[in-house]
């Protein structure tokens, strides 16, 4: 029975699958051919996967960090809230709830709806809307039971959904021409840019931090979590690059640069694929978006439990099941909430604007190394290696990234950040007063 907290009880292989899993969704079948517009040449494509999978790793490295000194629900708010930046913490957590996270998961529950569509035309309109609030219920039902069936659950859709690529890599190599390798762009073509091509792998490589929401429910969280945040990364780093190459070395770079499709398209040239290659990559998409899908709906909740545990939330959050052993009624708003979402349209121009805002948190989430390294109750079981170096290079590589989401919707961005003030810095005052700070962030600790 529950004692009114969430226990540990996954391992080394849930955390993987989560951060893998979250990592690699629907994204990869399209950023190919913008990479590839973006960089201009074959070689820079390549070394655009590369860069962009190296930068994640100063960003790991501190995450690893903060995650063991405190291994704690709750990620990003808990290292904002350890450096003394509380109000700052409680806008992360509200911006999350309110246009991050349950509009994610509407987003992609849609976007499997319009793939199965391709397959049964009935499943649009309205009855696509309700087909994916009942593949968000049937997940959610996973993940409320039982959080080891769900990591169990999590291990077997993430590797499942990294089988269709492997098929991909494999008979890519075996067929693919290597004179698409000697592409060189013509006189009027545009520049070739690293840094262009580097900037369009960035949102591939977005997700592996998603354990550490869940920190205080892995065993051994010392050693298991820098191990699944650092793999993670080179798992990813090594899949979209092999995939970049054979997606290179089976299509002409010039139909490449101006596909929306990469990977679809290039599966159409290897032999005994292409009659099939719509079908096997809207099975394949249907596959990793589940399993994306899954990962959103198992860690979220979490934040907003461990924000209730410290009285800065809505305090029902913060209840466990007393049996299953989960944050059982944060998970049922944020299913609720997404359900309600996925009755709306336009849904991912507000999750862009949204995440200027998640993005620029981020990067005070790393500068929080700096003020927790000060605290006496900081002793990480993991130090990243030239703390103050790696910390400067997973600053800057969330700042290029914050900075192309700004110059794409600079006023927009602006004005959701706006909001998330105007609404949440009253609601935190109001909390603050009411509660006070509980102090209450290890209480979710649980041998």
């Amino acid at each position: 029975m529950s004692n009114g907290s969430l226990t540990r009880k996954l391992g080394f292989w849930s955390a993987l699958a989560i951060a893998v899993g979250t990592t690699i969704g629907s994204g990869i079948f399209v950023s190919s051919g913008d990479v590839a517009k973006a960089a201009g040449t074959p070689s820079i494509s390549i070394l655009a996967w590369i860069i962009g999978g190296v930068i994640a790793i100063p960003q790991v490295m501190v995450l690893a960090e903060l995650s063991t000194a405190y291994p704690q629900n709750g990620s990003g708010y808990v290292y904002l809230n350890k450096a003394g930046w509380r109000p700052l913490a409680f806008l992360y957590g509200w911006a999350t709830f309110w246009a991050l996270d349950p509009p994610s998961i509407s987003i992609m529950a849609l976007a499997i709806v319009s793939y199965l569509a391709t397959f049964f035309p009935f499943f649009s309109g309205m009855a696509g809307k309700l087909f994916g609030i009942a593949i968000i219920l049937i997940i959610t039902s996973i993940h409320y039971r039982s959080v080891k069936e769900g990591g169990l659950f999590q291990v077997i859709i993430t590797a499942i959904k990294i089988i269709p690529f492997l098929i991909v890599i494999v008979l890519g190599l075996m067929y693919m021409n290597f004179d698409n390798f000697a592409y060189t762009p013509g006189p009027g073509a545009e520049k070739t840019s690293l840094i262009g091509g580097v900037s369009a792998t960035t949102w591939a490589y977005t997700g592996m931090a998603a354990i550490c929401f869940m920190a205080g429910e892995f065993k051994n969280p010392g050693k298991i979590l820098p191990r699944a945040l650092i793999s993670s990364v080179f798992i990813v780093l090594a899949l979209y690059t092999l995939l970049a190459v054979c997606v290179i070395g089976l299509m002409p770079f010039d139909k490449l640069m101006n596909s929306n499709a990469a990977v679809s398209e290039a599966v159409k040239y290897i032999p005994g694929l292409s009659d099939i290659a719509s079908s096997f990559v809207a099975v394949t998409a249907i596959i990793v978006i589940l399993g994306s899908l899954s990962s959103c709906i198992m860690f979220q909740p979490r934040l907003e439990y461990a924000m209730a545990k410290d009285g800065l939330f809505f305090q029902r959050f913060a209840k466990v099941h007393p049996k299953y052993e989960t944050p059982s009624f944060s998970i049922i708003i944020q299913v609720t909430y997404a359900c309600i979402l996925v009755c709306f349209s336009n849904l991912t121009v507000l999750l862009g604007y949204f995440t200027l805002i998640q993005l620029v948190i981020n990067i005070m989430d790393f500068a929080a190394v700096y003020k927790c390294r000060k605290r006496e109750d900081y002793n990480p079981i993991y130090r990243m290696p030239m703390w103050r170096l790696t910390t400067i290079l997973a600053i800057l590589g969330a700042s290029w990234l914050a900075w192309g989401t700004f110059t794409w919707a600079p006023i927009q961005g602006v004005i959701a950040a706006l909001i998330v003030i105007a609404t949440g810095l009253p609601v935190y005052y109001y909390w603050e007063r009411k509660y006070g700070s509980k102090n209450k962030n290890d209480s979710d600790i649980v041998a």
